[in-house]
């Protein structure tokens, strides 16, 4: 079984490549989907009122809207709510990888949008980078309703497009239709084969 990761930056259409993927009968494994889940973890929800205060829980759950919030107010304060997240979410990923192995998967797919940020890329087979042009982005971050201030403030805290290309095994451009897309899809799927048949697993 090879492990493929995919990343991108907020608005590069990672999320929507990874569904693509998913339709194609791909297991796709959402990093960020596991880390808002284990923030309703008893030692997780005690771990927030610790080092944050009980006004960040909400219900005796963790209060997402307000810690993302807080997550990019400085580095100290998102390293501290990382510190908590991560590695209950990482051993959470493993079983989740361990279920997909033991079921004969010959690909797993990882979405992770802070994929090089955490170091995880050294745990995978491949990566691959949805990129797209700034301009773009931007502008597709507006269509959804996001403040300007609030998405560059996002993007600060994420290694550049361009940082994340360098290092990638392919590249997967978003800057058109969807017709587009999914000729670019094709071309991922057929560098996964290729993938899976060096493997040294297989």
């Amino acid at each position: 079984m090879i492990l493929v990761g995919i990343t991108g930056i907020i608005g590069s259409g990672k999320t929507t490549v990874s569904g693509m993927l998913l339709q194609e009968g791909i297991p796709v494994i959402d990093l960020d989907r596991i880390g808002k889940e284990v923030t309703d973890y008893e030692e997780v929800v005690r771990d927030i009122k610790e080092v944050f205060g009980e006004e960040y829980l909400v219900n005796d759950k963790a209060n997402i809207t307000k810690l993302r919030e807080i997550a990019f107010i400085n580095a100290e304060t998102r390293r501290k709510l990382e510190n908590i997240i991560h590695p209950r979410a990482a051993i959470e990923l493993w079983k989740r990888i361990d279920m997909f192995k033991t079921k004969g998967a010959p690909v797993v797919v990882i979405d992770a949008p802070l994929l090089y940020e955490t170091g995880l890329d050294k745990k995978l087979d491949k990566v691959v980078v949805v990129s797209a042009d700034m301009e773009i982005i931007k502008e597709r971050l507006k269509l959804r309703g996001m403040e300007e201030e609030d998405a560059n403030r996002r993007l600060t805290h994420q290694i550049s497009l361009a940082e994340k290309e360098k290092k990638a095994d392919h590249i997967l451009h978003n800057n058109g239709s969807g017709e587009d897309l999914r000729k670019e899809l094709k071309a991922l799927l057929l560098r996964i084969k290729e993938w899976e048949v060096r493997s040294p697993c297989t």
